[in-house]
């Protein structure tokens, strides 16, 4: 019996020993947080998408308070409200960020781009972009598996069934960069987003020349130069057989969506301007004025 406390004793003044010793070491290495850092992430959304550039809103709410220029950041599911909210509690100035929309750049529907051959493997894009360019003759559009529908937490983005290619609900994306990751074809970009979502952009990414885009995509850009040359803002260029517009530049004149030939240039939201009636010929002209005499 006496032995038996003894070793109770034993261990209970060991115990008490060692738990003295961890106190005092947990006090001599312990690590002060800014309870800051707790109060910002509060203000954060919490979707921990990444679209911020960090793993989550805990890592971002840690570079909010910890950096003393805050201009870099930006929380793209909290928008500018949220930035605003969080650089007031911290002291710092609010970076000021123009909102963004993903955008499919993309046109080949269907009836556009025809099927060449039948994959019946995998129904992802990274595979299909692993083995070959895809069904179509097109290697550069989309390949229709939706990996970028997945991509996205916010249910912004579907494939259309009639056209085979993926959708973008302008009112439900937050310009997180989700679906940009997972487009293996570099489809889907970030432009700005302008009033009632309307919008002016060649939804085409090939760079192969006229004659092999029309072959393989009736609406796909050709290079032809037609809409750099009527652009009064100077908002298109034309490299590599494609032409862009920059969202930047662009006033939304709609100028250039008649120019385009094959109709790579999408507009949204907006009507088409008239076309201008074409003047009658010199020659013609002349020949009526010869006769009257």
């Amino acid at each position: 019996m006496n032995e038996l406390l003894l070793t109770i004793l034993t261990l209970s003044v060991l115990g008490a020993f060692l738990a003295l010793i961890l106190y005092f070491v947990a006090q001599k290495f312990k690590v002060l947080e800014d309870p800051r850092i707790g109060d910002v992430e509060k203000m954060l959304p919490g979707a921990n998408c990444g679209g911020c550039g960090f793993a989550g809103c805990r890592a971002m709410a840690e570079a909010m308070v910890k950096r003393d220029d805050i201009s870099s950041l930006y929380c793209p599911v909290g928008g500018a409200d949220v930035m605003k909210q969080m650089a007031t509690y911290l002291g710092k100035a609010a970076p000021e960020k123009s909102p963004q929309v993903a955008t499919m750049l993309c046109g080949g529907s269907c009836d556009k781009r025809p099927k060449l051959n039948h994959y019946d493997g995998a129904k992802s894009c990274a595979v299909v972009n692993s083995l070959y360019v895809g069904e179509t003759g097109c290697a550069f559009g989309c390949l229709g598996y939706g990996d970028c529908v997945e991509a996205c937490q916010f249910g912004a983005l579907a494939i259309n069934p009639e056209t085979g290619l993926v959708e973008v609900d302008a009112d439900k994306c937050v310009a997180c960069g989700a679906c940009i990751k997972a487009c293996p074809k570099s489809l889907i970009e970030l432009r700005k987003k302008w009033p009632k979502n309307r919008a002016i952009y060649v939804a085409c990414r090939s760079k192969s020349r006229g004659a092999a885009v029309i072959k393989a995509c009736k609406a796909g850009c050709i290079g032809c130069g037609k809409c750099e040359k009527v652009c009064p803002f100077g908002a298109i260029s034309l490299t590599d057989n494609l032409a862009y517009i920059d969202p930047e530049k662009c006033k939304l004149c709609r100028k250039c969506v008649n120019e385009c030939p094959t109709g790579a240039i999408h507009i949204i939201n907006m009507e088409r301007l008239p076309k201008e009636p074409k003047a009658a010929a010199p020659v013609k002209e002349a020949a009526k004025a010869e006769s009257t005499k």
